[in-house]
Order: structure tokens, then sequence, then C-alpha cells
């Protein structure tokens, strides 16, 4: 088990690889560029190459984020377009720095046609795909439920996967409380959820998990991320999680509010426990 958080990329990538490093994590997650805007980006591709270096040295695997206005599935073509474009760009900055892949989220559908949803995700990954030649991977995000039906079933997000192009291009990470937030886990151990996802592939594409705990209880739709212990979910359900061997080689990296200290160490220190 990797234990990890996000960080920020102030200074450069290498420099947010050195700060995970500082927290004592062995891995950590970043967005490549202006988390609010789905411009491309310019890069310094050998200050990224340098991060990439930094982490193989030091034993550390990262992923990237995509921007918050990302929506492989929103009804407007002018904006899938313009996510495609921003995805791909994600994409050249994540392999440059030596990342496993780029999280995006499922995608959010407003319109009165449930299934022209799913259609718009499966075809802007696949124009995605169709583009991209690296190792990195585009990876998949399950969502908790607060703004869209979409995505939150482990069948949802295997057939999506099944569905486009260049599959083997894509990938998967979890997130706890979204799991959590859209009623799948109510925080148990052995949860049926998890016997589905690797049924349906989910877990043998599996790149990350990102490990959050829940403000408000399970099936509420609000995805509101609580310190580890301090949520809804409880220790025994995030700690089977944790010492699950279908996910012994997954990196589990913090999306949660900072300790009292205005750090991650203390939240790292405990799922380090918990994790054995």
């Amino acid at each position: 088990m990797r234990a990890g958080v996000h960080v920020s990329t102030r200074g450069g990538y290498r420099e947010a690889a050195r700060r995970a490093a500082a927290y004592g994590a062995q891995a950590y997650q970043y967005f490549p560029k202006n988390p609010r805007s789905l411009t491309v980006k310019s890069f310094d591709r050998a200050e990224a190459q340098r991060c990439a270096a930094y982490c193989e040295e030091h034993g550390i695997v990262s992923i990237a984020h995509s921007p918050y206005p990302t929506n492989v599935a929103a009804e407007d073509a002018e904006h899938r377009a313009r996510t495609v474009l921003s995805l791909l760009n994600d994409l050249d900055i994540a392999e440059a720095c030596g990342s496993l892949g780029v999280v995006v989220h499922f995608g959010v559908y407003k319109g009165p046609d449930p299934l022209e949803g799913y259609r718009n995700a499966v075809v802007t990954l696949s124009a995605v795909t169709r583009q991209w030649n690296g190792k990195a991977k585009l990876l998949i995000e399950n969502q908790s439920g607060e703004h869209t039906f979409m995505g939150t079933t482990m069948e949802e997000l295997a057939q999506i996967r099944g569905l486009c192009a260049d599959a083997d291009k894509i990938g998967f990470c979890l997130d706890t409380c979204h799991l959590f937030a859209s009623g799948v886990w109510d925080g148990s151990p052995d949860a049926p959820w998890l016997v589905k996802a690797a049924e349906l592939g989910v877990t043998r594409h599996l790149a990350a998990v990102h490990l959050n705990d829940s403000v408000y209880p399970s099936g509420g739709k609000k995805d509101r991320h609580a310190v580890i212990g301090e949520g809804h979910i409880g220790e025994p359900g995030l700690t089977w999680l944790l010492r699950h061997p279908l996910l012994a080689d997954t990196p589990f990296v913090l999306e949660t509010p900072s300790g009292n200290d205005g750090t991650h160490k203390g939240q790292l220190a405990l799922i380090r426990r918990m994790g054995g």
C-alpha cells in the first residue's frame, strides 16, 4: 500500500514531487495546469522530466487530475471539443512527469435523454484515446451522484471503458467518499461493490484510490470530504480497504482537509497504521 496526498505544483512539477517526499508520501496527485480552466498549457518539458527522474529515484508514483471544467458527457459539443484538447494536454504533461495517468470524472449530463450523456462520454473519451500514444492513461473516476445520475456504479465504469476506442489506454480511479455518498458503499468491510469490481475487471485496471472520509452519511449524494477517521465511513471499512489484497499495489491518495498542523502528516501516519 502506497500512502499519498494531493500536493501543489507551486514552484514546478519537480517541486511538487519534493513536497510529497517531505510529507513522507510514496504517492501524490497534482493538477497539471490551472484547475479552473481548460486552456492548453505550454510547459517546460525538461523540468517535467526532472520530476519524473526524481520520482523514479525516490520510489514515488504520481497521478494528475484534470481541471474542474472537464466534462466528457456535456451537452455542448464545443465544450466537449475543448475537453478533448485539454485532456490531451493533461496526458502530455503527465507523461513527461512520469505519472501513471490523468484522473477524469465520469461526466455530467443534464439534457433530456440520459443515454445521450453516456454516448457523449464514449465519443469524447474515444476522441482522446485515438490521438494519444503515450503510457499515461485516462483514469475514469466514479461519481457521488450529487450533480448527476451517471457514473456511480461498477457496471457503468466497466461498460464505458469497454465501449471506448483503444480501451487499453483507459483505467480507473475509485473515490471512497463518492462510493459512500452515492450509496454504493455503506462503509462496511467485505462490501459487495469490490466483489463486483473484481468480476467486471475494474480492479484489474485500477491505478489509484482517492482515500476520503465523508462528512455526510451513506446515500446522501453529498460529496464532502472529511479528515480520515472523523467522518461517517469509519475506520473498520477504510482499514478493510487499505488491507485488501486486490489493492496491495494501489496508491491511496488523500484529498481530505489538512490536520490541525496544516499538513496531512497525521493522516498519512494513521492510514499507514490502518494499512498494517
